[in-house]
């Protein structure tokens, strides 16, 4: 059975963990695994929910624009084992503006469930967990006169 990838928001600056809803703490403190752009800063944001086992218990890989697909691939081997990973933004959510999208389309074509955990908006859960390109996604008004 495969894991599911998390599409998991972290907040957009430091002190504000509080806009994380708790069942998104709860999930992440589930999580061994996680992919993340920056491990640091990963680790940082990890620390802050406090987890409740140690930091070094727990996987993180990078995730860039410079990051192959051999790479990817092995990103995503502890969910083909049956583990479920955890997708981090730098700040915000995961496929948008950061390269995460491409994860999310190799976890889809691999059979995996992909699930995005509430973020600032509904459309940008949709975006998220489509695999599209969240690096050119542009809001935008439709005028009708």
């Amino acid at each position: 059975m495969l894991g599911k990838l998390y599409l998991i928001p972290t907040p957009l600056h430091e002190n504000a963990l509080h806009t994380i809803p708790n069942y998104v703490i709860q999930m992440i403190h589930q999580l061994d695994y996680f992919i993340a752009e920056r491990a640091k800063t990963a680790r940082h944001f990890l620390k802050a929910t406090q987890l409740p086992r140690p930091l070094q218990a727990i996987t993180v890989y990078e995730l860039s624009k410079h990051t192959s697909e051999e790479d990817w691939q092995t990103y995503l081997q502890a969910a083909e084992a049956g583990h479920d990973i955890g997708l981090l933004s730098e700040a915000g959510v995961p496929g948008v503006a950061d390269p995460g999208a491409e994860i999310v389309r190799l976890a889809y074509s691999k059979g995996m469930e992909v699930v995005p955990l509430v973020g600032p908006s509904s459309i940008l859960l949709a975006l998220m967990a489509s695999g599209m390109n969240g690096q050119q996604f542009l809001f935008s008004r439709l005028f009708i006169a």
